[in-house]
């Protein structure tokens, strides 16, 4: 709104507000005309700011005086005391217009704070989101990068043997360098080799369906023991070189989980536990009732892992040998990201530890027990 037009309307409306009070001069009291007045003032200083407010307050001072102040219709004040009061009008007038005045501007400028305070905090998140997609970059590279190395090296080293015995087997046929001995000794590496590829492109397939949230779930009632059996079964082979404890709470109850997937999961700490502890060590597998939850556990007697790696190896693509040493063991550290995908997966939980006693690393999870006719006391 122009200037201009901003005084007229303030001018406008005093004697809008003279007019309304005018006939009533004379038996209403001065002081509610005043108030009445004053109230207009502390408006128009509200919409249109201080000097608006001043040349309100004055024209309202003048029609004050001439309109309801004795003697009516003139510009005299016959009293002293109407003296007074129309002094102190004006300078309420005068002081109100401009603390409304400094009001609306301490408000202006709160407000105009606040914007710059929204603009900055959305700078700081566009910023934190750029470095977060930064980061995210990053991390997207570094994992491309642990795959490539991966694959060119624990997918290429068995593709490597399968690929030589094949060739010797082959020239063996028509040159008969090979015995029986020797060529079954070859058939052997391959059927290794190919096992272990298996297991390779298994893993990165179960992962995948971890994290795409695609895992076929089929729950059953079924006991620690039936899953157990499953993945010692599996296992058994690796298992023979060494010392294998069991110790099952007895009346464990029954649990509501895919057993399949349970299973596979004690088979990877089982064969976790077979590759970083000597031959002819200790392997102690434990399960028991700890409130609503069964807790099951693998312990080894391997070298143990720093406690700043126990969150770390359940990273995929991470293999952390004992001290920090390079590592020797196959595969390209998806196990245990795996067995934490199925455990999160049926609503349980898993971590690793030290172990008490003679053992030295503790793998455990707990998974939660469900209602079931069987498990009603």
């Amino acid at each position: 709104m122009k200037k201009t037009l901003t005084y007229f309307v303030s001018l406008l409306s005093v004697a809008v507000a003279v007019a309304l009070l005018a006939p009533f001069a004379g038996s209403i009291s001065p002081t509610t005309v005043a108030l009445a007045l004053l109230l207009t003032v502390l408006f128009i200083a509200t919409l249109f700011g201080s000097r608006q407010a001043l040349a309100a307050s004055i024209l309202a001072g003048l029609c004050f005086n001439f309109f309801f102040l004795p003697p009516f219709y003139t510009f005299h004040i016959a009293e002293t005391e109407n003296w007074i009061a129309f002094a102190v009008f004006l300078i309420t007038a005068f002081v109100a217009g401009q603390l409304s005045t400094y009001a609306r501007r301490q408000a202006n400028e709160s407000e105009r704070r606040r914007l710059r305070i929204e603009k900055l905090y959305q700078d700081l998140q566009d910023a934190f989101e750029q470095a977060s997609e930064a980061e995210a970059l990053r991390r997207s590279e570094k994992l491309k990068s642990a795959l490539l190395d991966a694959i060119t090296h624990d997918l290429r080293t068995p593709l490597t043997s399968i690929k030589a015995s094949v060739t010797t087997l082959l020239e063996s046929k028509s040159s008969k360098l090979l015995d029986e001995e020797g060529e079954n000794e070859f058939l052997e590496i391959i059927d290794e080799e190919s096992d272990k590829l298996n297991s390779f492109i298994e893993g990165m397939v179960g992962l995948a369906k971890i994290e795409a949230n695609a895992l076929h779930i089929r729950k059953t009632w079924t006991t620690v023991q039936e899953m157990l059996s499953l993945a010692m079964d599996r296992a058994r082979q690796k298992l023979d070189l060494y010392k294998v404890q069991g110790e099952l709470e007895k009346e464990l109850p029954t649990i509501f989980v895919d057993a399949g997937s349970i299973s596979e999961v004690l088979y990877l700490l089982l064969d976790n536990a077979a590759k970083y502890s000597p031959e002819g060590s200790k392997i102690r597998i434990a399960a028991r009732q700890i409130n609503r939850d069964v807790e099951i556990s693998v312990e080894d007697e391997g070298k143990g892992i720093a406690e700043n790696d126990r969150e770390k190896v359940f990273q995929k693509f991470t293999r952390v040998a004992p001290h920090r040493a390079p590592s020797t063991s196959d595969g390209l550290g998806l196990g245990l990201a795996i067995a934490k995908g199925i455990v999160e997966s049926q609503g349980g939980r898993i971590w690793n530890e030290k172990a008490g006693g003679d053992f030295v690393t503790r793998f455990a999870f707990v998974l939660p027990i469900e209602e079931s006719k069987e498990n009603r006391v």
